[in-house]
């Protein structure tokens, strides 16, 4: 672990633009306003021009969240999420990257993979041939899933337990780390005429033997620009934590209020340390939606529009998936509960949990409301430099690293930002006023293309640790209980 000091207050904010290859992501009904062009999804042009606008407001990188399955566990059918277009229809986020990468420079890109479906030995490739073509600007975001319904499409009755799930993570990521860091030597391309193209002796197979994979061949890629794409992970339940600080180099989090968002980054932090991490090498990103104008008032009369147009259904739709719980079943006006649930335990933690200014728990009415513009993330309304300077206060507070964020209107949101609030944000000397050269990684920790040896990835390269995940289950179980405690 390195000794770096903790990081102080006044430093830079990061920007990544929160989006899905779909209709609707987390603003359910606003793909209604005359404005929103989310209905052109399905057209390259809709994705260039919205890259080619983050990159003019310097964004460190476009987050794709993306689903295998249908919300369909509010009302226990896929009319609700049909009708609203609640992230029904989604197209792969993957087949997006290349196409933007040609019309940008710098900016990143996060895309959204389980590890729950695919075998990780095609993923690898995926993985290295997007590195390759976006000069390696590509991260990935681990999920394990959370939507029954994807399971249940893929030949599966329901999904694995939440933290079995987590332990079939690590043995995907391990297979994955050791195809792209352990496998080829860093001079094993020749590109000879005499000698040959690969030398066979610097290519070595991976023999893994696990719980869940047999891989005992070699990767068949050759070594992109980072190797092992930044490792992106969304998961803040105690196993989620875990996880995150022995694989994340960004985590991103949902906290509807400062003093969740302040303990969430003090839990990730937390579990780097307990890794052998520097606890700043995770950068931690917090949603928030951002509706701004040239004025305050100009700016709250654009956000009571966009109201107008939220769906209250489509709201419960979403929120039902993320927790599990079928909140058809529930009245308007009723609170939820303390509720069991299988899906992401964060979102039943935080969102289920809550409880109102004036102490009283949100009932399902109070959620529909909420969600309806920005999803279950804070929203920030007013003029750039009202906009700037709450920004800068939230990371101050909270040690947040910057921003995920969603849109109301696209990309009329993300233009706005771009517009109102970057320039403020600049005068403030809270934000870059150029990239730094270089991959995805270098950009956001000014250290290198490649995993730090501190990382758990980083073990696995050549004559690194290559022992299975099952040999470490009892250093996990350890690390659960100590960031468990508040």
């Amino acid at each position: 672990m390195t000794d770096r000091p903790a990081r102080t207050p006044g430093r830079e904010i990061l920007f990544n633009a929160f989006d899905m290859n779909c209709v609707a992501h987390q603003s359910p009904g606003l793909w209604r306003h005359p404005d929103d062009r989310a209905r052109t999804y399905t057209t390259l042009g809709y994705w260039t021009d919205l890259a080619r606008t983050l990159e003019r407001g310097l964004f460190d990188g476009l987050f794709l969240a993306d689903v295998l399955g249908t919300y369909d566990v509010y009302g226990a059918t896929n009319e609700g999420p049909l009708r609203t277009g609640a992230q029904v229809p989604v197209n792969d986020p993957i087949l997006l990257v290349s196409a933007m990468a040609a019309v940008t420079e710098h900016l990143g890109f996060g895309v959204t993979a389980g590890t729950a479906y695919e075998h990780p030995y095609p993923f690898a490739r995926r993985l290295a041939t997007l590195d390759h073509l976006t000069e390696g600007r590509v991260g990935w975001n681990v999920v394990t899933g959370y939507l029954p319904s994807a399971a249940q499409n893929l030949g599966h009755r329901d999904q694995m337990s939440h933290d079995e799930r987590y332990d079939h993570a690590d043995e995907y990521l391990e297979v994955i780390y050791k195809l792209l860091e352990g496998s080829w030597e860093d001079d094993a391309v020749l590109d000879d005429g005499e000698k040959g193209f690969v030398d066979p002796a610097k290519v070595h197979a991976i023999n893994h033997h696990g719980r869940w994979f047999d891989v005992p061949g070699i990767a068949i890629t050759e070594p992109s620009p980072q190797r092992m794409p930044v490792v992106y992970q969304a998961g803040t339940s105690p196993r989620g934590v875990t996880f995150a600080g022995e694989n994340a180099e960004a985590v991103f989090i949902s906290s509807p209020t400062v003093g969740i968002m302040r303990d969430s980054v003090r839990k990730v932090r937390a579990a780097a340390l307990a890794a052998g991490r520097d606890p700043q090498a995770i950068r931690v990103f917090a949603m928030n939606t951002i509706i701004t104008a040239a004025t305050d008032e100009e700016a709250w009369a654009k956000f009571e529009e966009y109201r107008r147009y939220a769906d209250p259904e489509g709201a419960l739709v979403l929120l039902s998936g993320w927790t599990g719980v079928d909140l058809s079943r529930f009245d308007l006006d009723e609170p939820v509960g303390n509720v069991e649930s299988n899906a992401i335990r964060s979102a039943v933690e935080t969102i289920l949990g809550a409880r109102r200014e004036d102490g009283r728990p949100w009932t399902v009415r109070d959620f529909s409301e909420y969600i309806g513009v920005g999803g279950f993330g804070p929203i920030l309304v007013g003029s750039g430099a009202t906009v700037a300077r709450r920004l800068a206060a939230l990371q101050d507070e909270t040690d947040v690293d910057g921003f995920n964020l969603a849109y109301a209107i696209t990309p009329g949101t993300f233009e706005d930002i771009v517009e109102f609030v970057v320039p403020e944000l600049q005068k403030l000397g809270r934000y870059k006023t150029a990239y730094t050269p270089g991959t995805l990684r270098h950009k956001l920790f000014g250290r290198g293309d490649r995993l730090p040896t501190e990382h758990r990835g980083s073990r696995f390269r050549i004559g690194g640790d290559l022992s299975t995940a099952s040999d470490r289950l009892e250093s996990i179980t350890s690390q659960l209980a100590g960031i468990a405690r508040p």
